[in-house]
């Protein structure tokens, strides 16, 4: 990873790289990790393809928002802890202010212009997609037995789907890596360079542990409506693997079941989150919004997101400090090459359901999305441009 010029600088750097992305990624967390390739490993040359693999793995592995836990672990090794908050706070805010907008009645994406836009977006996140995919197979899988290994990551994930998929696939990539993988090439370089001593690690590890079990308590001793919220959102957000639509049952089971929002106004919101960029956790601030009973709707919104956010990037910096450790341990290397081949499974089976199954619907689709792929590769166009001309293409489909 290249130095930076400064502290100051560093966080402004972060702060307008995720911001770009904030408005502009489209497609879901599979789709983000795309877009951080793209920006981060190919455009600006943060970090090798090997250490941002390696940065994917670990989050593919602990609950949170994966490709949210990715951007904040790319803004904290870029810019230590603020530049972590800035990366989180400028791709998080725009799609949580268009959700608090929606649920003020303020945004409607209906009719043609509306769902031709959205058409586009969903065209978008296959050509972004298919992009990583192509460049990380060439960096990470670039034999027989690590292209066998993305092979059955692929059939995994897509014979098992979910959050359980992912997991099994990424840790039967790392033990197949450990089998197979002995003697091909040299100990990696890498070093992710994070700001986090190992005290630290564990001290944001038993404080995550100690939210998670004492949360619950103290809302049952003083149960007003802040703590229960702060309460609900932390174990949606402690819980889930997976991230993205794996947190729905959750937050339905807090928010819906306990009264505080109506099964209704959260499948509209639902509905929202899936035309909005940035990620899906987002979802949190309409929930806020709309059952926040006594507490003033901002507030309530404020915390909600906030809370769901937090637990998974303690996780994260409880493990990031012993991760390059971990990397010079016999047999770290074997164990890491068949992991990351697996995450290009996981990316490649992605590609297909539900990224490909959804927007690709028709010859007209598939030319879009080709085009685009095409002004991606081959022109080197950035990806904001990139989504912006897919969806005005989008929306000329509508109307074909």
């Amino acid at each position: 990873m290249k130095e930076n010029k400064g502290w100051a600088a560093g966080v402004g750097e972060v702060l307008k790289a995720f911001g770009v992305l904030g408005i502009t990624s489209f497609g879901g967390p599979i789709a983000h990790l795309s877009y951080f390739r793209n920006e981060f490993v190919d455009r600006r040359k943060w970090l090798s393809d090997k250490d941002y693999a390696d940065l994917v793995a670990v989050c593919q592995f602990l609950p949170g928002p994966a490709s949210s836990q990715v951007g904040f672990g790319l803004g904290l090794m870029r810019a230590g802890f603020m530049g972590g908050f800035a990366a989180w706070l400028a791709f998080t805010l725009p799609s949580a202010l268009l959700l608090i907008l929606f649920a003020l009645g303020g945004v409607f994406l209906e009719g043609p212009v509306g769902m031709g836009l959205i058409t586009g977006l969903k065209i978008v996140a296959v050509a972004i997609v298919a992009h990583a995919v192509w460049g990380m197979a060439r960096t990470l899988c670039p034999d027989r037995v690590r292209a066998s290994i993305a092979l059955g990551a692929v059939v995994l994930v897509i014979a098992m789907g979910g959050a359980t998929g992912q997991v099994l696939a990424i840790a039967g990539g790392a033990l197949a890596g450990l089998w197979l993988c002995r003697g091909e090439g040299e100990a990696s370089p890498g070093h992710l360079q994070v700001p986090v001593s190992r005290g630290g690690g564990l001290f944001c590890l038993v404080l995550f542990l100690l939210l998670l079990a004492g949360l619950p308590v103290a809302a049952q001793i003083w149960p007003v409506q802040g703590l229960l919220f702060v309460d609900a959102f932390y174990r949606a957000g402690a819980l889930v693997f997976g991230g993205g639509h794996v947190v729905l049952p959750l937050l339905e089971a807090e928010v819906v079941q306990s009264g505080w929002v109506s099964p209704d106004a959260f499948l509209a919101g639902y509905g929202a989150a899936q035309a909005v960029p940035g990620p899906l956790f987002t979802f949190a601030a309409y929930l806020g919004m709309v059952g926040s009973g006594d507490l003033p709707a901002l507030l309530a919104a404020g915390l909600a997101l906030v809370c769901i956010f937090v637990p998974g990037f303690l996780l994260l910096l409880a493990v990031l400090p012993f991760w390059n450790h971990f990397r010079q341990m016999a047999g770290a290397l074997s164990l890491m090459q068949g992991a990351n081949a697996a995450v290009v499974g996981i990316l490649g089976a992605a590609l297909y359901h539900p990224v490909w199954t959804s927007a690709i619907l028709g010859p007209h689709e598939f030319a879009l999305a080709l085009a685009a792929f095409v002004l991606l590769s081959v022109w080197k166009l950035p990806s904001w441009m990139v989504v912006l001309l897919t969806a005005l293409g989008g929306l000329l489909l509508s109307f074909i």
